[in-house]
């Protein structure tokens, strides 16, 4: 698509923007409407699409790309009148006759940038943000998750308002040319590397940006755990999606002693989850591309292979796969791994496991496994992540209430519920005065009175609590 064709799409949207069109409560309830029936009647075709592209499993495409967009729908559907309304605010002496509040503005014309591994999810969910909060929306899904963009550009516009929201499919070229434009927000979720040309691109127009990226997730196991339900749940966690997920456990943080024992674990649990061969099983997916397949596979020359380890280029196959005795700096410790391979790095304590996290970039989740929740609380305590979640791997996800998130490295902003509305609102700050009363307003104007300044400062400066006013 030319440059002035995404310019004339902008063009479109914006006029639809300053006309008010996206600014009721009856229009954004109808749209979110809109878009959970999409969900509704297209199930088959988005679990066929996401077959073709991940070969998901219709499990994992109902789970965490149909129903997790249904929570944020109906979400928003329960709540954007409580959300709309304006919020009052505490007010000082000098302004005790007047009303100060909240608005929560759309921001106006915003670009969603999502990514290929969850293709419906990280799309949807912020389109949901968006249109709750009044805003019109050009949509870039993914060129990596071939079927799926196909699908969404044929499915969203015959569901949504054409005037007010618009689908561009393309590649790394055409995402250029389409940042060239004037956009009053964009929300991308990628990789760190693109996430800063973004933010580049972004930074030209002074447009606000939620960056969704990834990072090395690390979980750190205590030697007090239950061996066989942790492997389940870390098992789960981390081959989930063949390991795709920018929240999965990147790698394991335990003592030598406990890795004895997990090592076996995890296998015993990846035969029952995926059966002795699980290139034959319906339940785990592929790697999504052959450059991808390429560069998860070179990470297995990491350190010693203790389970999988077998791969089959034709079908984008790699086995769910445990790594051991690798070193700090060998290739799969160096970069996200994004795929079913998971290192086991041995470290002496619990400080050494926080030291050693904390040697690294801020990373979008940290796990940390114990019976003991004092040793949970301290890796809590004595990190930095954009999530956590204790005993368990991506479960703090589906908790529409938390917020999601990046810190540092691993992204900036939130979404997930309300806090996608807010993510997608200008809260505007509103003071409204009476004409009146014109006589108190004297205090404050030139030529300026030392007497005066005691009753302005005690009239604005919040004070501490237990201090007299003294005049």
């Amino acid at each position: 698509m030319s440059m002035s064709s995404y310019a004339d799409i902008v063009g479109r949207l914006r006029a639809s923007f300053d006309a008010g069109k996206t600014r009721s409560l009856e229009f954004r309830l109808a749209q979110i409407q809109s878009l959970g029936k999409l969900l509704e009647e297209n199930k088959a075709a988005i679990n066929e699409a996401l077959l073709q592209d991940l070969n998901k499993p219709a499990f994992e495409t109902e789970l965490s790309e149909i129903s997790l967009v249904n929570t944020d729908v109906n979400l928003a559907l329960n709540n954007l009148k409580t959300w709309m309304k304006d919020e009052y605010v505490e007010k000082n002496w000098a302004t005790t006759f007047d009303s100060a509040f909240i608005r929560k503005d759309p921001f106006g014309v915003v670009l969603i940038i999502g990514a290929w591994n969850y293709p419906v999810n990280l799309l949807l969910i912020p389109l949901v943000g968006a249109i709750a909060a009044g805003n019109c929306a050009i949509l870039k899904p993914s060129e990596l998750s071939k079927s799926t963009e196909k699908l969404l550009s044929d499915l969203l516009p015959r569901y949504l308002d054409q005037e007010c929201f618009a689908v561009v499919c393309g590649g790394p070229q055409d995402t250029t040319q389409l940042l060239e434009n004037k956009f009053d927000y964009i929300f991308f979720t990628g990789s760190p590397n693109v996430g800063k040309i973004i933010m580049t691109a972004a930074a030209k127009q002074l447009t606000p940006v939620t960056l969704e990226l990834g990072g090395k997730n690390p979980c750190f196991v205590d030697d007090g755990c239950d061996f066989k339900s942790t492997a389940n749940r870390l098992a789960w966690s981390r081959f989930y999606n063949a390991g795709q997920t920018c929240v999965a456990p990147d790698y394991v943080l335990c003592t030598q002693e406990m890795r004895e024992k997990l090592v076996p674990a995890l296998k015993e649990t990846l035969e029952e989850f995926y059966g002795k061969d699980p290139q034959q099983s319906p339940d785990f997916g592929r790697i999504v591309n052959d450059r991808h397949f390429q560069r998860v596979k070179a990470l297995l020359g990491s350190g010693t292979v203790a389970i999988g380890g077998q791969s089959d280029e034709k079908t984008k196959y790699i086995a769910p796969t445990v790594l051991v005795d690798v070193t700090e700096s060998d290739p799969v410790m160096q970069e996200e791994i994004f795929g079913p391979v998971l290192p086991i790095f041995t470290v002496k304590s619990l400080d050494e496991a926080i030291a050693f996290i904390n040697r690294h970039e801020r990373p979008l989740a940290i796990y940390a496994f114990s019976p003991d929740g004092k040793v949970v609380d301290a890796v809590l305590a004595r990190t930095s992540s954009g999530g956590f979640c204790g005993n368990d791997g991506m479960m703090h996800m589906s908790v529409p209430t938390l917020p999601f998130g990046g810190i540092g490295n691993s992204g900036m902003g939130v979404y997930h519920g309300k806090f996608s509305y807010d993510t997608f609102s200008h809260h505007r700050g509103v003071l409204l005065r009476s004409t009146g009363m014109e006589k108190l307003n004297t205090l404050r104007y030139p030529p300026y009175a030392q007497r005066n300044i005691g009753w302005l400062i005690s009239a604005t400066e919040t004070k501490r609590k237990g201090m007299c006013n003294i005049l």
